[in-house]
């Protein structure tokens, strides 16, 4: 098994590429099988050597590692010798339309209410007319001639497919400056470099009918390559994610706090019945499986992703995280705050609650309870017990109990709502801290 992930390097990669790479690399591992990495960088305009830099460096952050690794701008002389076996079997022929003779065409056929398909004027060009026209400077595109004929296979995610090839244009392969084009150039890298499947989305499918056609027609014997389309993502409301992907993308899940296990195990399982679970893509491979794959759009749910993310920190130790805490972070506090985290940038906020000077809003309405807590408040050293004895001491001075209680103390002593369980964060913030925001709150 030999299997390809080919991103343009044109952009950054999003969540929507990620989910590709980890399918083709998690289907090929669990195989024993080969994994490519290859970049479909024909579009010298817009592709650049720092994405290419910044693919690599998001895929190895995912865990994922490839055994080859090729540009398609290295195989120009490959893909110029395919050129010629198809223009030679009569499966590539010039054209000379411009793109205004195109849009008319097009334009025409709809008000004839018919599909605004390629009409293959170009065909009946003779040779005399296409010499005279690059005797005068005319530089033909190259289209490939598809079948008359319905391409059909067995998709291993969303089983039968066909696509019929009559309604569909001849797709240009060549354009007039000589640039090969993405359709041409992947089927030639997938027959020449041995690929046996082809994993990527469902916007694919009528594409793959096309490819089918263009690599039957350089010899391939039908159905040596398997295709499978991964459904298309959609958010949680269930909208194209496509449309708003960019937010989505790894660079900034990455800065955001997004844990490579969480992203790795939310995306092996998505579209799937199976409850996603944290962990980098080795320890995926057993429970990963196309079969598993519904056929219906996966939603992406950033709600579902977090939660994750919180599972996997919840169970990291300190020495894991020990060089991603603030100065001054040691494991009693890693442990007082990991329970309470979504991303691991939030520690840095909570060792600044724990040591350093937080906001803390005067409670005039609790001046009473605040005062007889600030007069209880325990003599050093405090520990994990320290808390307890406090609230039953207060609780049983003030006669009260609960969030009546507890509430007020927790603003007082943090500045926030919600937070840390303050029987292990308490002996963070240590007496002298504690009394001084006691005092604060007071006003």
């Amino acid at each position: 098994m030999k299997l390809r992930f080919a991103p343009s390097p044109t952009g950054f990669l999003h969540v929507g590429n990620a989910r590709v790479a980890l399918a083709n690399w998690l289907v090929a591992r669990r195989a024993g099988g080969t994994f490519v990495l290859r970049f479909d960088d024909t579009d010298t305009e817009r592709s650049k050597p720092e994405y290419a830099t910044a693919i690599e460096e998001d895929l190895r952050w995912l865990g994922l590692d490839w055994d080859e690794s090729f540009a398609q701008s290295s195989r120009l002389a490959a893909y110029e010798a395919a050129a010629e076996r198809l223009k030679k079997s009569g499966h590539l022929y010039p054209c000379l339309e411009s793109e205004e003779e195109l849009r008319f065409k097009r334009e025409q056929r709809q008000k004839q209410g018919r599909p605004p398909v390629y009409d293959r004027a170009a065909l009946k060009m003779t040779a005399e007319q296409l010499e005279r026209a690059l005797a005068n400077g005319k530089q033909p595109y190259w289209r490939f001639k598809l079948s008359p004929r319905t391409v059909e296979w067995h998709d291993g995610v969303l089983g039968r497919r066909q696509v019929k090839l009559p309604p569909i244009s001849d797709p240009v392969l060549i354009r007039a400056d000589g640039s090969f084009l993405y359709t041409f150039t992947s089927v030639v890298d997938d027959l020449e470099t041995g690929v046996t499947g082809v994993i990527r989305g469902e916007d694919h499918v009528t594409n793959t009918g096309v490819q089918i056609d263009i690599m039957e027609a350089l010899g391939m014997r039908p159905g040596r390559i398997d295709f499978a389309h991964l459904p298309l993502l959609t958010d949680a409301d269930g909208s194209q994610l496509s449309k708003r992907i960019g937010s989505m993308g790894l660079r900034q899940l990455r800065r955001d706090g997004v844990e490579a296990p969480a992203l790795c195990g939310y995306l092996a399982a998505l579209g799937s019945s199976q409850d996603p679970v944290p962990g980098m893509p080795r320890e995926l491979l057993a429970g990963f499986s196309l079969e598993h794959l519904s056929r219906s759009s996966a939603r992406f749910d950033p709600t579902q992703l977090l939660a994750l993310n919180r599972r996997y920190l919840h169970g990291l130790d300190f020495a894991t995280v020990r060089d991603r805490l603030p100065d001054g972070a040691d494991e009693r506090f890693w442990l007082a705050v990991r329970g309470n985290l979504d991303l691991i940038s939030e520690a840095r906020d909570w060792h600044e609650v724990a040591a350093g000077t937080p906001a803390i809003a005067a409670q005039p309405e609790e001046a009473e309870l605040l005062r007889l807590a600030l007069d209880t408040l325990p003599p050093a050293p405090w520990d994990d017990t320290t808390w307890g004895s406090w609230t039953r001491a207060l609780g049983a001075a003030s006669g009260r109990k609960g969030k009546a209680l507890f509430l007020p103390l927790r603003r007082a002593l943090t500045g926030e709502d919600h937070g840390p369980e303050l029987k292990a964060f308490l002996p963070l913030i240590g007496p002298d801290r504690a009394a001084q925001r006691l005092r604060s709150a007071i006003g």
